[in-house]
């Protein structure tokens, strides 16, 4: 009888212990509180004053920058010119100095459907000095257009820089309110990490790719003086079997190019670079990942290369998320999660950048690892060698926001909110770094979520909420 009391009282303390644990597992961080004043995503209209093109025959328009090698002395500056290909040089100084060199790009076009593109211009200018503002001009004679921007610092381990995080932008005019709050942030990003899903063209008839100039002009204002690093979405595919387009991502290729090569990808959809204290991998979740492929093959070689006591810093930015407690596009990042995550553990990636989902959420430390099929241990468990996952896919898209949240929020969820907005990740040194949410309808310099990271390398202490 005695066994039998010691037996059952085991088995009680056993269940109870399940019990208390399932009931930490469903207990998650903050849902904010704060409702915004819902009413339909409205696309600006073709005649917007942000959609504006330049004046002059064959103005150069649709500037921009991103980084042009792996380690930050080089910008690749692209531009369209609409009417004929003209000039495919960039003329380009040092401030405060006379002496101008010159670089020669290439030119492209593409036609997709029953559109014929511009002139695509792309322009590689090599061999920058460090931390130097550089000005730079692209067109001739009076349609001539002059533009600067500023090159990151050497790399090196405690070297200080501010991103700007970017998500699913789209051309609303909740979108205009978006790059209007980023640009006035006083946090002052010095370049931008956007998580894929541009232009939203896509959602047009026969895609309609003048969606995609108007979206180069719209952006113009901020990626023509600060590099924007690409990430591919889902509405950069432009796949449509149906009108005879069949080749992924066309548009978004020939416009947007990216350093892929510097880290030895053998696609513009994944690729690695270094900017200052930050060593930044892109991924691509639409492209495949699976063993042996070749995304999966250059990651499985890219993340032991990375050096720690060079960029301690390791960002991830990939568009489809693999934590998410929205009813919108829950688990469609599973099938990476479960080919990559074990090695994010691994080497201790710091933040894990997303779009995909059109809202904001920041999750906790944790992982789901342990899974191997016969062992039922598919729970995501708070792991401090683990990501932070976030969610940034609230640039303010045609498609509108993702309200609809899981109950109860999940143990891996730390903070969520159905609102448009973007964010910055502020590298301090080695050790720290101050990330900041900023949501569209507060005061530009309205934190309306944020954390210190602490540097799962250098600095592996507990960040979680429960610590803070």
């Amino acid at each position: 009888m005695r066994a039998k009391m010691g037996s059952f009282a085991a088995f009680s303390l056993l269940v109870l212990g399940l019990v208390l644990n399932a009931a930490v597992l469903c207990n998650g961080g903050k849902t904010s509180s704060y409702v915004r004043k819902m009413g339909k995503t409205v696309d600006m209209p073709l005649d917007s004053d942000v959609f504006g093109a330049p004046e002059g025959y064959n103005a150069p328009q649709q500037v921009h920058i991103t980084q042009g090698d792996h380690e930050g002395k080089a910008v690749i500056v692209s531009w369209v010119t609409p009417d004929e290909p003209g000039s495919n040089t960039v003329i380009y100084w040092k401030e405060n100095t006379e002496y101008k060199k010159k670089a020669r790009g290439k030119v492209y076009t593409y036609k997709f459907y029953n559109y014929n593109s511009g002139y695509i211009h792309h322009c590689t200018i090599r061999n920058l000095e460090f931390d130097t503002k550089y000005y730079y001009e692209v067109g001739v004679g009076h349609t001539m257009r002059k533009f600067w921007f500023v090159t990151p610092p050497a790399v090196g381990p405690d070297v200080p820089y501010t991103f700007g995080v970017i998500g699913d932008l789209g051309q609303s005019y909740d979108s205009n309110m978006t790059l209007t709050h980023y640009e006035l942030n006083p946090q002052k990003g010095q370049s931008v990490l956007f998580v894929g899903d541009l232009s939203y063209a896509d959602n047009y008839p026969n895609h309609d790719n003048v969606r995609w100039d108007t979206w180069g002009r719209f952006t113009e204002r901020s990626a023509a003086y600060q590099p924007w690093m690409w990430a591919a979405g889902n509405h950069e595919m432009d796949f449509a079997p149906e009108i005879g387009e069949i080749k992924p991502f066309k548009p978004f290729t020939h416009r947007y190019h990216v350093p892929y090569r510097a880290s030895n990808s053998t696609a513009p959809l994944w690729y690695s670079i270094k900017r200052a204290s930050a060593y930044i991998i892109v991924l691509s979740s639409y492209s495949a990942y699976g063993k042996y492929t070749p995304q999966y093959t250059w990651l499985e070689q890219e993340l032991p290369k990375v050096n720690r006591t060079e960029t301690p810093w390791l960002i991830v930015l990939v568009h489809s998320p693999w934590y998410n407690s929205y009813n919108y596009h829950f688990m469609e990042g599973e099938g990476m999660r479960v080919m990559f995550e074990r090695w994010f553990v691994q080497y201790k990636v710091d933040v894990v950048f997303s779009g995909h989902v059109h809202a904001y959420e920041r999750s906790e430390r944790a992982s789901n690892i342990a899974y191997n099929i016969v062992n039922g241990l598919c729970v995501p468990v708070k792991d401090q060698s683990a990501p932070v996952y976030i969610i940034i896919g609230d640039g303010g898209n045609i498609e509108g926001l993702a309200t609809s949240m899981m109950e109860p929020q999940p143990a891996y969820s730390a903070y969520r909110e159905a609102s448009f907005g973007h964010a910055t990740f502020s590298i301090k040194n080695r050790t720290h770094a101050y990330y900041s949410w900023h949501r569209n309808q507060d005061g530009y310099a309205v934190e309306a979520d944020s954390m210190w990271f602490f540097n799962r390398y250098w600095n592996p202490v507990n960040e979680s909420s429960e610590s803070q």
